[in-house]
């Protein structure tokens, strides 16, 4: 398989908007999704990092250069606030070069976010509910 630029999601949640949680969240996530994947810094082109609007104490970005992520180039933003969407939400988006198939992402949900991945087959379900308005 050639060397491909890979997006690895994941996604979590913390219970106050302090910078402690959010940067102890955001680690403990980040360590998952490199231990998952088998990522090494020196691969990641780039990491994409979100919060809810409800969070904004520490940018996220921070755990990663914590963790001596220093040259790939990281970014933060805001979620978009739908109404029906997860509070105090972190997500991250890494950008990462490898030379896995997309069908051997490990993509990794964890605490209150751990329903925001619907098997493949709930998928259908989903966008039924959401064209109803339910």
């Amino acid at each position: 398989m050639p060397l491909m630029c890979r997006g690895v999601r994941g996604a979590t949640t913390v219970e106050n908007n302090t910078a402690a949680e959010i940067l102890h969240a955001t680690e403990e996530l980040l360590r998952q999704m490199v231990d998952a994947n088998g990522i090494e810094p020196e691969d990641v082109a780039s990491v994409f990092f979100t919060t809810t609007p409800d969070l904004n104490a520490e940018y996220p970005a921070l755990a990663a250069r914590k963790l001596g992520w220093t040259d790939s180039a990281l970014l933060c933003g805001h979620e978009m606030n739908v109404p029906h969407g997860l509070p105090k939400c972190i997500r991250i988006l890494c950008h990462w070069n490898t030379t896995k198939s997309a069908a051997e992402i490990r993509h990794i949900y964890i605490k209150g976010a751990a329903h925001l991945r619907p098997d493949r087959a709930a998928v259908m379900e989903l966008f039924k509910k959401v064209e109803a308005g339910a």
